[in-house]
């Protein structure tokens, strides 16, 4: 098993513009897959069924790559998709959250023709986004590129898709990314202010049925932990969060810094996923 990580580029952040990939030491593999096609690599998502990693690429499309590291389905450039992250959903679709329309866009695993699941402009800015396991959506509205947002994390019943309901009301949350904990709850990257050179950073867990703050994992002085972003659960519960230039481990049960998982300079992750 790989942890992957995408690495930012352009606009996004001085770092390589491509997938790569980590030893669970944290050793470096190098680029997992040289393709074109990719290019300031966003959110990635693994189907287990088919033992496919999906990926968001900068250059307006999505792929799916094989365990060997091949692109064996592609949208195709879709004009104006501008994608960040995604995850799997109800149905078994691939979602994907809309960074220029400020939506979420549903794809069928074979990778056909895209639907909007909400109206453009749902939120101010989309971060990140996952489905519960009653299948409710939990979507981060943060601040965006151009300084816009709300910070908040709203939901979406199933059967009721609108209008959204606000859950979290924290004043110290500026969300990056937000995943499904184990025990049901939300746990979600913040940098606040967004941006700031001094900004706090936490990830913060909230309680996925009233929005109250649970708790908030600090590294301790055990990582760096600037930028955090991406948010996964590794298969032993452990939670990963990447950041510039490393990815952070945290224990979920104890809420205790692992410390630095992977260090790796200009590395500017944007998601992460453990495959195959």
């Amino acid at each position: 098993m790989f942890i992957l990580v995408t690495s930012a580029a352009g606009v996004n952040g001085n770092g390589f513009g491509a997938l790569l990939a980590f030893e669970p030491n944290g050793l470096p593999r190098g680029i997992f897959i040289v393709d074109d096609r990719i290019a300031d690599p966003r959110g990635l998502a693994v189907d287990s069924k088919e033992d496919l990693l999906f990926l968001n690429s900068g250059a307006d499309r999505v792929l799916a790559i094989s365990p060997d590291g091949r692109v064996v389905r592609d949208t195709g450039r879709i004009e104006g998709l501008n994608p960040g992250g995604g995850n799997f959903g109800p149905g078994g679709r691939y979602f994907v959250g809309l960074r220029s329309t400020h939506t979420i866009m549903a794809f069928s695993t074979t990778l056909d023709a895209g639907e909007h699941l909400f109206p453009p402009g749902i939120v101010p800015f989309p971060r990140g986004f996952a489905f519960g396991h009653d299948g409710q959506l939990f979507l981060a509205s943060g601040i965006g590129p151009n300084a816009q947002g709300d910070n908040t994390v709203v939901t979406f019943s199933p059967g009721r898709p609108m209008p959204p309901s606000r859950l979290v009301a924290d004043a110290e949350l500026s969300p990056l990314d937000l995943a499904i904990a184990p025990n049901g709850n939300i746990v979600v990257s913040s940098e606040r202010p967004f941006g700031a050179l001094d900004a706090v950073t936490t990830v913060r867990e909230y309680d996925a049925t009233d929005g109250h703050l649970v708790r908030v994992f600090v590294p301790n002085g055990k990582a760096e932990f600037r930028k955090p972003r991406g948010l996964r659960f590794a298969p032993n519960g452990d939670l990963y969060c990447v950041a510039r230039d490393e990815v952070v481990g945290f224990d979920f049960t104890s809420g205790e810094c692992l410390g630095t998982v992977v260090r790796f300079p200009r590395l500017n992750g944007q998601a992460l996923a453990f495959f195959p």
